[in-house]
Order: C-alpha cells, then sequence, then structure tokens
C-alpha cells in the first residue's frame, strides 16, 4: 500500500457497505413515511412474493454435491455449528438476568433471536479467504449453517422465544415451509435447469438485497402504525451497543481458544472463528417476518441490524491482522491466543 493511501484522512479510509446503507434508510424511510391502508396490503403481498424469489435462489446456489463431499471433515462442521446453534443461544440465555438490567425486554428478545440464527455465507468465506483460513471448509460449513438453519431455527425459536415472553403460533410454521422451505427445495429441484443463469448473472444478488430492504421497511411500517417506538428509546438502543459488541468479542475469543484446545490447526481455527460468530441479516430478517407478527418484527430485527454492522467492522479488521502473519504462524501450532 502506498504511502499516499496511508495519509488519507481517517473517514476516508471507512468502506460504508452500500447494502447496510440501504436497509438503514429503509428504516429511517419507515419510520418517517409508513405505508398505510391499500398500501400495505399490496406491500405485504409483494414482500411475501420476494422472500419465495429469495430462498429459490438460495436453493438454485447451493452445489449439494459440494455440501456433500466437504461434510468429511465432520469435526470442523460440527464445532462450528455447536457455536452457532448451541453455545451463542445458551450464553444469551446464562447473560439474561443481567441483560434485563441493561436493555428493555423487547430488545432482549430481539438478542435472542439473532443467538438462534444460522451463520453468513458470503461474508464469512470472503473473511476466511483473506485471513487465509480453511477456505474449503468455510464454504461447507457456512452453507450447511444456512441448510440446517431453515429447520433449527424455528425449533430453538418454539423453546428460546418463549422464555423473553414472544410465542409462535403453529400457522406460523406452516408459512415457514412455504415462504422458505418449499421455494429453497424448488431450487435444489430446478438448478439442473435453472443455475447456469442464476450462477450466470452475478446482479441476481441485488435480488437479494431488495428482498431484505423490502421486508425491513414494510416490517418499520408496520412498527409505525402500531406505535412500537413509543416503548423504545434512543437510550435503550445506546445501552444495547455495548452488550452487543461485548457477545460478539465473547463468541470471537472463544471460538478461537476452544478450537484450539481441541487440536484444530490455526486455518481450521480461523474458519470456525468467522463462521461460528456470525448470525445472518439475510436470513433472520425474513425468517422474522414470517414467523411473528408484523408489529413485534421492527424491534425484533434492531438488534441483529446492529450486530451485522458491528460483526462487518470487527471481523474484517481481524481477517487483517490474519492476512498479515507470516506462513510459519500457520503451519505451527505455537500460542493458541486471539490476535484482535
Amino acid at each position: 500500500m502506498s504511502r499516499s493511501l496511508d495519509a488519507r484522512p481517517w473517514y476516508r479510509r471507512i468502506h460504508v457497505d452500500r447494502f447496510v446503507l440501504a436497509i438503514i434508510c429503509a428504516a429511517a424511510l419507515a419510520s418517517v413515511l409508513p405505508v398505510h391502508g391499500s398500501g400495505s396490503v399490496v406491500l405485504g403481498w409483494a414482500t411475501k412474493a420476494l422472500i419465495f424469489v429469495l430462498f429459490y435462489l438460495y436453493g438454485v446456489r447451493l452445489e449439494p454435491r459440494e455440501a456433500i463431499d466437504g461434510l468429511k471433515h465432520w469435526r470442523l462442521h460440527l464445532t462450528i455449528l455447536a457455536s452457532t446453534y448451541l453455545v451463542f443461544p445458551l450464553i444469551v440465555l446464562a447473560a439474561r438476568p443481567m441483560l434485563h438490567t441493561l436493555i428493555s425486554p423487547q430488545l432482549f428478545v430481539g438478542v435472542l433471536w439473532l443467538s438462534i440464527l444460522p451463520s453468513t455465507v458470503q461474508s464469512s468465506i470472503n473473511f476466511t479467504s483473506i485471513a487465509k483460513g480453511n477456505v474449503a471448509g468455510a464454504i461447507v460449513s457456512a452453507s450447511l449453517s444456512n441448510i440446517l438453519g431453515v429447520v433449527l431455527t424455528p425449533l430453538l425459536a418454539m423453546f428460546v422465544m418463549r422464555t423473553g415472553g414472544l410465542v409462535i403460533e403453529p400457522a406460523s410454521i406452516l408459512d415457514l415451509f412455504v415462504q422458505l422451505l418449499l421455494p429453497f427445495i424448488l431450487g435444489q429441484l430446478t438448478r439442473r435447469w435453472t443455475k447456469a443463469f442464476v450462477l450466470g448473472h452475478p446482479k441476481l444478488k441485488y435480488v437479494d438485497q431488495l428482498s431484505i430492504v423490502t421486508v425491513v421497511y414494510n416490517a418499520f411500517s408496520d412498527g409505525m402504525n402500531e406505535g412500537v417506538w413509543h416503548s423504545v428509546g434512543f437510550g435503550d438502543i445506546a445501552r444495547m451497543l455495548p452488550v452487543l459488541l461485548a457477545l460478539l468479542g465473547l463468541m470471537l475469543v472463544l471460538t478461537w481458544w476452544v478450537p484450539g484446545r481441541l487440536g484444530f490447526d490455526r486455518r481450521d481455527q480461523i474458519a470456525i472463528q468467522f463462521c461460528g460468530t456470525k448470525k445472518s441479516l439475510a436470513t433472520g430478517v425474513p425468517m422474522a417476518s414470517v414467523l411473528f407478527a408484523s408489529a413485534t418484527v421492527p424491534l425484533l430485527v434492531l438488534p441483529l441490524m446492529i450486530f451485522h454492522m458491528s460483526q462487518l467492522i470487527v471481523c474484517g479488521v481481524i481477517a487483517g491482522r490474519y492476512q498479515r502473519k507470516p506462513a510459519s504462524w500457520f503451519e505451527s501450532p505455537g500460542e493458541r491466543q486471539v490476535t484482535v
């Protein structure tokens, strides 16, 4: 990197994720100009259609053979899945008494929700690649996490969310199958005819992003119409940020230290750390809109939105530090400590 780049002001070195920025703008716009009446009905059906398309594309993009071949490294995948679906929610549940003194009950339910979500796919793989970790293992684990998440997250939600006072109605499970699982299965069944088109058109990622932005706008519009923001102030949100950063930091430490004690090499440790700590905004937002009443969704996904932005920034810093490590650091076991 040139000296001129290093000399740039700090605000010019900040990378702005346009997708995250679009989500924030959608939430802000809905808070000022929420949709009403017949417009709300039309937007609701449009949102359902976009969610169906979103999970259909997920099904087309996933190569079943790659996932089956990659399952041979079962210890790596089992460790990542345990971090995602067991350790993460257990930490949140264990910290519940303390968290209730720091954040409102509504926001605590949102923290519960993010704790049972699957890992991200793209960013987990990207950060693992940047950090010179086990990319093949990250691809399989992140994909497997999302496949299982379609089933595991609702099952966990039926128990975990009840502890936060939010109950999933049986009808929501049927909606989940129709809007999420069915299109995913259809994508898998039709991928031999559609994968060339889907994989050959990278701009289809904007369909994914449009789906999420539309869900956020619809959810926050419903929240404004129901007066949900009257129960949460800026002070609640300000207190939630350090809670989420602490949770992220603890998971980053555990997903590095524990695999080191279990004998994983550093490349596997990197994959476990990035895949085992991430939570998917792309899955969590539409799934919440299917499972829960529309008025509860804004506060439910707000912690997830903040956590998503935080994990991108923090993991980007860590991946850059790992990238600069010498080759010998990856080959020898050395001292297993987190470098942040």
